[in-house]
């Protein structure tokens, strides 16, 4: 599975839940879309024990989020603000999931 190192910051959109999406863009300032992660692909997300970014700034605070297509590296910038993205990204796929059914 191919990745690669992305300093992102996401941010959850959606009107429906449906169209649930995490936008990545490069740095909290910025508009320009780097891309998007739809709820629906997400299959996986967990903590990077295995410190697999070996490129990552930081890989104490580094989890991954797993997709249909791609693997994705997220980095944090502390603990605690981990444990919330990693658990709102959980809830957002969850929660996709149990809409559908």
């Amino acid at each position: 599975m191919m990745s690669r190192q992305v300093h992102v910051y996401c941010a959850r959109h959606c009107a429906e839940p449906w169209e649930c999406v995490l936008s990545l863009i490069a740095h909290k300032h910025e508009t320009k879309l780097k891309g998007v992660i739809y709820f629906q692909a997400i299959e996986e997300v967990y903590y990077d024990h295995l410190r697999s970014a070996a490129k990552s700034p930081n890989p104490a605070l580094t989890f991954c989020v797993k997709t249909h297509d791609r693997l994705y590296y997220m980095v944090a910038p502390s603990a605690e603000a981990m444990r919330i993205w990693m658990d709102v990204i959980v809830t957002g796929a969850e929660g996709y999931t149990q809409f559908m059914n």
